[in-house]
């Protein structure tokens, strides 16, 4: 890994062929979770994510053989989260989360990395297997995506820089994942199994793991 963070790209100093990429936000309140917010109170929606990106956090470590990198939104990590002894910090950069991650996944590349996994830090259900399960697919299919169960996508990993991937799409809805799938036609894509990502109340009601989060929680 780098030396230390820097404001400008990603500090990692290659050392295998295989780059994992985390899409994060600042924990700052009012900016994260902010549909699980609506029901639950900043304070609480953020206290989840901490929760979150912990989890995520605990499964990258957990994969070996892999350069890893955190992209923040507002500014670079202090290191309360993401070890600077194992991840690599940069700056998401671009108009748009399709532009930020085409950004990300190209600076991969140029570095000569050839499989490059991004991911994002808000799924309690992915787990180091689904990781190791996308970069062993890399092998044998130019394109790995692991579907959400909100109709967009958890993981999306590549052997080479696809462009029209990140461009004409509308984030965030249910529509992504079918887009993107649809830019892949007639390419081998591996998909690993669905998950469900971590954005309104109805996404962690009932699961015991967030119950402590939810005391006094009425929803009708």
């Amino acid at each position: 890994m780098g030396a230390g963070p820097t404001a400008t790209g990603p500090n990692v100093s290659r050392t295998t062929d295989q780059a994992l990429l985390i899409f994060t936000r600042n924990p700052v309140p009012g900016k994260c979770k902010t549909r699980l917010a609506a029901t639950i109170g900043n304070d609480r929606a953020l206290d989840v994510y901490r929760f979150l990106l912990r989890h995520t956090e605990t499964v990258a470590k957990n994969l070996k053989g892999t350069d890893k990198t955190v992209y923040f939104t507002e500014h670079l990590g202090d290191g309360s989260f993401w070890d600077p002894a194992q991840f690599g910090y940069a700056l998401q950069s671009g108009r748009d989360l399709g532009a930020r991650m085409a950004d990300a996944f190209a600076s991969a590349f140029r570095l000569g990395y050839r499989k490059v996994v991004l991911i994002g830090s808000d799924l309690y259900d992915l787990s180091t297997a689904d990781l190791e399960a996308a970069f062993t697919a890399l092998e044998t299919h130019p394109a790995v995506l692991g579907p959400a169960a909100d109709g967009g996508y958890y993981l999306l990993g590549l052997t080479q820089m696809r462009p029209e991937l990140f461009e004409n799409k509308a984030w965030g809805t249910e529509t992504v994942l079918q887009a993107t799938l649809k830019n892949l036609q007639g390419t081998p894509v591996f998909q690993l199994p669905v998950r469900n990502d971590v954005d309104r109340y109805e996404d962690i009601a009932g699961n015991p793991v967030f119950a402590p989060f939810l005391n006094d929680i009425s929803h009708d």
